[in-house]
């Protein structure tokens, strides 16, 4: 393979990736509908810790455990920001 036949990989994956990315967010809207009413917090440093152990342990590299964290650090954050907007 060549760098446009890579390139071309990285292009589909990164389609499934936002095609995941956009169903776990609705998953986060519908987490947030149910909090709401019940006053729950958005942030849960338990939740997000459970997250991390399920990642490290299912990881199977290259990435990182660091790499893993940030990624996901990001992902998550992005994520309460939606749950936010949409059950304030």
């Amino acid at each position: 393979m060549d760098i446009g036949d890579w390139r071309k990989r990285i292009d589909e994956i990164d389609i499934k990736i936002l095609e995941l990315l956009n169903e776990r967010v609705k998953c986060v809207i519908n987490i947030g509908k149910i909090k709401k009413p019940k006053r729950l917090p958005l942030y849960s440093a338990e939740r997000e810790d459970e997250i991390f152990k399920k990642l490290f342990l299912a990881n199977k590299g290259p990435l990182e455990e660091k790499n893993i964290r940030n990624l996901f650090e990001r992902i998550i954050d992005e994520s309460r920001n939606i749950e936010r907007k949409y059950c304030e």
